[in-house]
Parts: C-alpha cells; structure tokens; sequence
C-alpha cells in the first residue's frame, strides 16, 4: 500500500471555518451522537434482558442498534475531536479504514432493512406460519447473510481504492473521508473506480429497494383485505415504525446520488452526511420505542428493576 503514495495523512476541511459555527456544530454533534448511543445502547439491552422482546423482530432490531451505534462511532468521534482540538489531520491508513467500514456498515444496514420488511411480511401475512418460518437458527443466518452480503459488495471496490496514488493534494473537501471526496484528489485514473462504487451503491440500495416495496406491497394487500378497522390498524402499527426508518434512510440516500449541479454537489452531501450519521442513528431508537408498547414495557420494568436494586 505504501508503495503506490507519497501522502501519509489527509487533511479534512470539515463543515465550517467560522469559529462560533463550529462550536454550534461541535455541541449538536456531541448530543445527537450521546443520545444515539444512549438510544441504541438501551434497544440491545432491553432486547437481551427482556423475556418479552425475544421474537425475530426485536433480534433485528437489536442488530440493526448495533449496526448503528457502530456506524456513529466510526464517523462522529473523529469529527469531534478535530472541532475541539483543530487537528484536522488524518493518516492515510486510518482515512481508508473509515471509507471501508462506512461502506460495509451501510450496504448491510441496506440488506438489514430488506430482511426486517420480510419479516413484517412474514408476521402478518403468514401469522400462523411466522414461529416456522421465522425460527432463531433462520434470523441468525439472515443476520450473517447481510454481513457478508455488505463484505461481498464492498471488497471489489477497496480492493481498487488501496491502489490509488495521491501525488499532488491530500486536502479533502469534507468533514469525514468518502469514497468520491478522496477519488477526486488522486491523481490515478479513477474513472472506472468512481462508475464502479455508483454501480455498486446504486445496485444494493435499489436491489434492496424492490426487496421492501415487494414485501410491503404483499402487506398492504393483506391489511386492505382484514374485516375490522381495529385489525388493519393493529396490523399497520407492526410495521409503521419500520416504514418510517426505511424513509428517512432510502431518503437520504436519494440525496446524496440526486444533485442539482456540480457546484452544489459538495455542501449538500456535506449536510445529508450530517444528517446520516447524527440525526437518523438518533431518532431511530425513539421511533422504535414510542410507537411500540412492549418496548416502552420493558424500559419501565428495567427502570423499576433498577431501582429495587439501588435501593437494596
């Protein structure tokens, strides 16, 4: 790897360089990013101690927080560190392990979101078959699946990136190192590579796209055919959490691939990156958690056994 650069650090511009803005900036990020992994950190934890949250959903749920907290901490903490200090300086081998775990962790929170339509599907258009279908060993297997699913559509792509050469500039134009940032600084001939990660983002949001619009397509057939109001409402609320997370993710991402011009092509990505990584991992939680009653159950019941416990 050393052999293709000269470059042994990057230098990250970041969002601002208006001294007052980067506080404001700092504090957001260092809320949003504590109540994320505060948010997550209690979903897996609720979902290993509560006898009630061992069903497939709560399995992917539980996944798909440790998915996120995962992907916040490879992305913030950085970000963070470089508004308090001022070092925006990044090596070249940690640069280029953040653009692989980014990818890897959000090409199978993509795979994630397509198994968890599934088994919504499954839930309510095949209640009576849904303990069979959907069993411990079979959402182990789908879990590991999206792993390597995530590993398989990202490996063609680093494998190439590890072999770019960086001569003339290292300064990135973002807050965190993206593939199509670093691509634009190499002085390698990268067009193949950039047409290469379109394809493959493109591919896996859209492959997994069809996957949720499929299955809910099957589900809203199913609720629309349900005799009472109170049974379609019930049915829709099994799955309203999980619709509004697939919105604000494939939403996003539609931004990000959807630019007006290349002028603006910079600061939007800047700002729906922002948004990506801080805000959606934060509400996620919360979205989980108000519109389920067995979650908001088992965090009273943990806080309660909490209690007892700090009394004693």
């Amino acid at each position: 790897m050393r052999n293709y650069t000269e470059i042994t650090e990057f230098i990250l511009l970041g969002l601002s360089d208006d001294p007052q803005l980067q506080v404001v900036i700092f504090v957001f990020l260092l809320i949003t990013y504590m109540l994320s992994i505060t948010g997550n950190l209690t979903i897996i934890t609720l979902t290993l101690l509560d006898i009630h949250l061992k069903t497939p959903m709560y399995f992917y749920l539980k996944s798909f927080s440790i998915m996120e907290v995962s992907f916040t901490t490879v992305t913030i903490p950085k970000f963070l560190y470089s508004l308090s200090t001022g070092d925006r300086t990044i090596s070249y081998n940690a640069c280029f392990s953040q653009i692989f775990f980014i990818f890897i962790f959000a090409a199978t929170e993509f795979f994630l979101l397509a198994i968890m339509s599934y088994d919504r599907y499954v839930a309510i258009c095949k209640p009576l078959h849904y303990a069979i279908i959907m069993n411990s060993r079979v959402c182990g297997r789908l879990v590991i699946c999206c792993w390597i699913a995530g590993c398989l559509v990202i490996f063609p792509p680093a494998s190439l990136g590890l072999q770019l050469e960086f001569c003339d500039s290292n300064i990135i134009d973002h807050f965190l190192c993206d593939a199509f940032p670093v691509l634009k600084i190499s002085c390698s001939d990268t067009w193949f590579l950039e047409q290469m990660v379109f394809t493959v983002a493109v591919l896996t949001v859209i492959g997994t796209f069809l996957c949720v619009a499929l299955s809910y397509t099957y589900i809203i057939k199913t609720i629309i055919k349900l005799p009472s109001a109170q049974q379609k409402m019930k049915a829709f609320s099994t799955c309203s959490s999980h619709l509004i997370v697939v919105s604000i993710t494939y939403g996003s991402c539609i931004f990000i691939y959807v630019k007006p011009s290349a002028k603006d092509e910079v600061a939007i990505n800047k700002g729906v990156l922002v948004l990506t990584t801080s805000v959606a991992p934060m509400l996620n939680p919360f979205i989980y958690s108000l519109r389920n009653k067995q979650v908001k159950q088992a965090f009273t019941d943990l806080i309660k056994r909490l209690s007892l416990i700090s009394r004693k």
